[in-house]
């Protein structure tokens, strides 16, 4: 399974997959491994009231225009420019009933504790998942083949862009594993697992 870019600049990662698949938790795992900045997409979208917020794609571009990093590969007017700038995509392929179960409890869970998200945001009363066709439940699922359209067109589109995809939290796992031990066999002044 291929690793990183063997390549002296700081690697450019991003992370695909559906909600509730595990981006921001691997993207933040991975980016602690390779001592690059994680750009949390969902941060830099959402405002006040879930409303988009207009310096988004200024954000994403100013962000990713130089060094290393790893972000989420989500929202479709950034896809294109985090693709072109990125040396590897990581695809969380996860069986669909293990995702929806861990979107169902991420969001009932967000819900009742009242979890305060991005800006000030709170998930909408659960009731919404019926009511509203953007409940972040009902888009992963009517959305749920999106990846397998958009990541052959991103590859073709971008041909320096490498794939990882990872089916199972196992593989997720071991490719961790072997990217940790990359980091110590090609930078050995860096301590395992961090900055």
């Amino acid at each position: 399974m291929p690793s990183l870019p063997d390549a002296p600049a700081p690697p450019r990662v991003l992370v695909a997959g559906l909600s509730g698949s595990g981006k921001t938790t691997l993207g933040g795992r991975l980016a602690a491994l390779l001592g690059v900045p994680h750009l949390e997409l969902d941060a830099l979208h959402h405002g006040p009231g879930w409303t988009p917020r207009p310096e988004f794609l200024a954000d994403v571009d100013r962000l990713t225009a130089s060094g290393g990093w790893v972000a989420e590969w989500q929202y479709a007017a950034a896809r294109p420019l985090l693709a072109a700038r990125a040396d590897l995509l990581v695809w969380l392929d996860l069986p669909f009933p293990l995702t929806l179960a861990r979107l169902v409890r991420r969001t009932v869970r967000r819900r009742v504790r009242r979890e305060v998200l991005w800006n000030g945001n709170v998930e909408p009363p659960l009731h919404t998942i019926w009511t509203d066709p953007e409940h972040v439940v009902r888009y992963m699922v009517a959305h749920r083949h999106r990846y397998d359209e958009i990541v052959p067109v991103a590859l073709v589109t971008n041909p320096g862009l490498r794939l990882v995809r990872l089916r199972s939290p196992r593989q997720v796992e071991s490719w961790l594993a072997d990217v940790s031990a990359q980091q110590l066999t090609t930078r050995p002044d860096r301590p395992r697992g961090g900055s």
